[in-house]
């Protein structure tokens, strides 16, 4: 009598051998898409084909252009491509629509650099910001007051102060940029600064300090005494 055949075994499939499987690569991953450069990080969401020129010519009116397009614009790269991308736009609209996270309380004026040095540092026109706050310093809501050129139209102490009011927020931090990427205050932001100051007082909502963000760099101009 023959002996049977032996049963044929298939090898495990180990970490890489899945990760291959589903299309992944096997170990860690290590990626920092911080370090990559707006039409690189744009030609990366849209895929393999050399698509970083049309990656640039996206981004020739700036990266807040983003937010304006439709899908009539896209044609040119594609239906797949165009979905991507109008779904990575709509995604940051809502994460951005979902900021602050509850019960983030600030302690220093680091606490709020951090979280807007990345998304304010590098912003190609001026904003000016105003983060509320609770009596117990917890974010409760952040407003853009102003976004264009701010040393050309004067800031108006009442519309910064709108929503702190109508939220009732015991206390508010004022934020903006400088798009030239150095922080060091201008003749114009001490003065804004003390009006607003001299406003909180008047509603009773103190102003606790005023950051100018840059590019990597920060300043906070109560720290340098101009509160």
């Amino acid at each position: 009598m023959s002996a049977l055949p032996r049963p044929t075994s298939l090898p495990a499939a180990g970490p890489a051998r899945s990760a291959r499987r589903l299309g992944r690569e096997p170990g860690p991953l290590s990626f920092d898409p911080r370090a990559l450069a707006d039409d690189a990080l744009l030609a990366l969401l849209l895929g393999d084909g050399g698509v970083t020129g049309a990656a640039r010519g996206l981004l020739h009116e700036g990266m807040a252009a983003l937010a304006r397009l439709e899908a009539a614009d896209l044609q040119p790269l594609g239906r797949g491509r165009a979905r991507r991308l109008l779904a990575a736009v709509e995604l940051g609209r809502r994460v951005a629509a979902a900021w602050p996270p509850p019960g983030w309380r600030i302690r220093t004026p680091a606490d709020l650099a951090a979280r807007l040095l990345p998304a304010m540092g590098h912003l190609e026109r001026e904003e000016l910001r105003s983060v509320l706050l609770n009596t117990k310093n917890v974010v409760t809501g952040m407003v853009t007051v102003y976004a264009g050129n701010l040393a050309g139209s004067p800031v108006r102490i009442g519309e910064v102060f709108r929503d702190a009011v109508r939220r009732q927020a015991a206390s508010m931090v004022v934020v903006h940029n400088h798009p030239s990427g150095d922080p060091s205050p201008s003749a114009e932001d001490l003065r804004i600064t003390r009006e607003l100051a001299e406003a909180g007082r008047l509603l009773d909502i103190d102003l606790l300090d005023h950051l100018v963000i840059g590019h990597g760099r920060w300043l906070s101009l109560r720290a340098l005494g101009a509160l």
